[in-house]
């Protein structure tokens, strides 16, 4: 029994893929993409950003048997918001994201939401933290001791299978309450996510509307590791070999660039 579920545990996406028969994922796709989409604009009505140029060419796109979408918005409260999909929706292949990455004003948790089909569901989220959790140890209590609970009853849901990266890396920057799950294609289960979603972008909301100021003196060093950050988990990410494997020469360098926003943070360090 610890041996099967090890291994399901461990697969790779790539694994997922090749086992899993094509499964149309257009219901699917429109229902977590609208969770995703209703987020941005809430987040829109409360900080301040625009649209970034740099992704204007990926409005809509297409790649050899992917197609996708790719908005970027940037402002001085949220620096980089990020809201996208790729994959083929027929053959039950998408990742959907969004994710905001905040400005040095405040040092509160930037926000990654991500859904997906493999064909299984698969399912992504963190407060991804901004000081040194190990050191700080009242960052990690402010932010984290209070979503703990939360984080253990999601990892309880027997539903959801964990969903370990086989990068280094990847693992290194979960937080202490992340969650990396896949599970079955089911109104449940979907219903769960939006739940569980809803529940830790509310408390993601009211952490930014209640947030300290950062002191102007601090502010250019906690820039600086947000983007070195920001650059190395969408340059190391382990699903970037997959992706070279569907695209057109060329095309899967331009999407990290353009996701990661290398264009903005070139125009703020020169």
């Amino acid at each position: 029994m610890t041996t099967g579920a090890s291994s399901h545990q461990t697969k790779t996406i790539p694994e997922f893929f090749a086992e899993a028969p094509d499964t149309d994922s257009m219901e699917i796709w429109t229902e977590f993409w609208s969770i995703l989409t209703d987020l941005k604009d809430r987040v829109a009505a409360e900080l301040e950003f625009e649209p970034h140029p740099s992704s204007a060419e990926f409005d809509h796109w297409t790649s050899g048997s992917f197609e996708g979408s790719l908005n970027t918005y940037s402002g001085p409260e949220a620096e980089w918001v990020v809201h996208s999909w790729i994959g083929n929706r027929a053959q039950g292949i998408l990742d959907m994201n969004f994710q905001v990455w905040l400005g040095p004003h405040i040092d509160v948790p930037h926000l990654v939401i991500v859904f997906g089909t493999i064909p299984q569901v698969f399912h992504y989220s963190d407060l991804t933290p901004r000081r040194e959790l190990a050191t700080d140890i009242d960052y990690m209590t402010r932010y984290y001791d209070s979503v703990n609970d939360d984080f253990l009853a999601f990892r309880g849901d027997d539903r959801f299978t964990w969903s370990v990266s086989h990068g280094t890396y990847m693992r290194s920057i979960i937080s202490p309450v992340g969650h990396s799950y896949t599970a079955e294609r089911t109104d449940d289960v979907v219903e769960a996510l939006r739940e569980r979603v809803e529940d830790r972008f509310t408390t993601w909301m009211d952490w930014v509307r209640s947030a300290e100021p950062v002191p102007e003196s601090e502010r250019a060093a906690l820039m600086q590791r947000d983007h070195f950050l920001r650059e190395s988990i969408y340059r190391l990410d382990p699903m970037n070999a997959l992706a070279e494997k569907f695209h057109e020469p060329g095309m899967a360098g331009r999407l990290i660039d353009a996701r990661l926003g290398a264009a903005q943070i070139a125009g703020i360090t020169g």
